[in-house]
């Protein structure tokens, strides 16, 4: 790759600096977790981690592995800002959502530190464009902490089966019931909305369960279009999500692969 052998510009020091082959499989992981404008990115030497929240009570992370890219280096302890994830959508996509065979547009991420822009160098084709996009100060992020000793039902669920049920819920809802029990119906899933209230069951011996482990009956709520989004805008290649219930009713959607994705509600 032409960017991987090139160096800084003399005296450009910067903080952050990572290249890939294919910047459309980065473009396809940050998919998932578009569902607000802007992110929040936090680097350290493990990788590349990129947040996104919505009024405090959805979070969503996309972690790509610093091995995952070809050069990837971070010159303090970490690094972290926030940026209009649309613009960088629109940058990583910049010569057309998808490529002649062949062929690939190489990326070039590079962040001198606070207050600069992240710089995109792509190429392909022996052409190469420049992005600069600004950079903002980053906010608090919250702090979900999953200790699997306070986890008191786990359920792992295919993301293809779970999908189409969230395709046959009534939008018309403004919120999502799930119910989580050892016995009868297991795990549920209810909407109440103008044409009454409907309720898929699922049992616990279902294809659609990978893994069923409940303790005690729990039902929650939460807003139905911000869990639909989660799996609408899901990469294809995601194989399950995991929904985990603790004793004050937080629920995490992590979808695990050699990139992570993880929703939080």
């Amino acid at each position: 790759m032409p960017f991987s052998t090139q160096s800084p510009a003399s005296g450009e020091q910067y903080v952050l600096t990572a290249s890939l082959d294919n910047a459309r499989n980065l473009s396809s992981l940050l998919r998932a977790v578009h569902f607000q404008d802007h992110a929040t990115c936090f680097a350290t030497a493990n990788g590349l981690r990129v947040t996104v929240e919505d009024a405090k009570c959805i979070q969503a992370n996309a972690f790509i592995q610093a091995e995952i890219f070809q050069e990837f280096h971070v010159q303090e302890e970490s690094v972290m800002f926030r940026i209009n994830l649309a613009v960088f959508l629109d940058c990583l996509t910049i010569f057309g959502a998808s490529s002649l065979p062949g062929t690939s547009t190489a990326l070039r991420m590079c962040y001198r530190g606070y207050g600069h822009p992240l710089m995109l160098f792509l190429e392909e084709g022996g052409v190469v464009t420049v992005c600069r996009i600004n950079t903002q100060e980053p906010e608090d992020l919250l702090d979900f902490n999953f200790c699997s000793t306070n986890v008191v039902n786990k359920i792992i669920l295919q993301s293809d089966g779970l999908r189409e049920a969230f395709s046959e819920l009534d939008m018309t809802s403004e919120v999502l019931q799930i119910t989580m029990s050892p016995d009868k119906p297991y795990f549920r899933l209810s909407t109440f909305g103008n044409a009454g209230s409907a309720h898929l069951d699922y049992p616990k011996d279902s294809d659609l369960m990978e893994a069923f482990h409940c303790n005690q009956t729990q039902t929650n709520s939460r807003g139905i279009k911000n869990k639909k989004s989660s799996f609408v805008n899901s990469p294809a290649t995601v194989p399950q999500p995991r929904h985990r219930k603790k004793a004050e009713s937080s629920i995490n959607l992590q979808k695990p692969d050699i990139t992570h994705v993880k929703a939080v509600l």
